[in-house]
């Protein structure tokens, strides 16, 4: 399998991205979004789906996190999207069932190139620190969009909303890990009767 790297640079009036990811890496980050909990959560997706990211991002977080946290989402996804190719050789799907103490969320994807989310969360309270739960969603529509993938998210139980949310990324992390990792049995195909993704 090629080398799997890809950068992206995004730029609007809202918000300067600069992302640079290794799908075959060892889980290594340096993120700095400017918003902790954001961070904190991109720390994760990375060293449990063992991708390495580097991620710099800044903008108009004296508004709210809604920008930020949507383009980061965009900007990573065409990341994915770009070292992905042309999804030759890779397993295409994933899942995991992750436990976080009271928590447990279940994430299956499929790297179809046909993007879809599927997201039953429900968070107990409108913020956790200064971040808007509703984010979240964003993050993971945007996510899955623009890296082609069709992705539900199901919180199973759950009390806790810090919980709640980095089960979330972790089970994706893990998800994605099998998803993308490849196929001994099938190195040189596309994992589609069509022939394509």
């Amino acid at each position: 399998m090629a080398e799997r790297k890809a950068s992206v640079a995004r730029k609007t009036k809202e918000t300067e991205i600069a992302v640079s990811l290794n799908l075959d890496g060892t889980g290594k980050y340096a993120v700095s979004t400017g918003v902790g909990f954001l961070d904190h959560m991109l720390e994760q997706l990375s060293r449990h789906s063992l991708i390495d990211l580097e991620v710099k991002a800044k903008g108009d977080t004296h508004i709210d996190f809604h920008h930020i946290t949507e383009d980061t989402g965009i900007a990573i996804g065409q990341c994915v999207a770009q070292a992905l190719g042309d999804r030759a050789g890779i397993q295409r799907y994933g899942e995991a069932t992750i436990p976080m103490d009271e928590t447990l969320t279940r994430v299956a994807l499929d790297a179809s190139n046909r993007p879809y989310l599927i997201w039953k969360v429900n968070f107990t309270r409108p913020k956790l620190g200064d971040f808007d739960t509703e984010l979240f969603k964003e993050w993971f529509q945007a996510f899955a969009q623009n890296a082609g993938l069709t992705l539900h998210v199901e919180n199973l139980y759950g009390e806790n909303n810090h919980h709640i949310v980095e089960s979330c990324y972790k089970a994706l992390a893990r998800a994605l890990r099998q998803a993308i990792s490849a196929d001994p049995r099938s190195p040189h195909a596309i994992p589609s009767t069509k022939g394509t993704l």
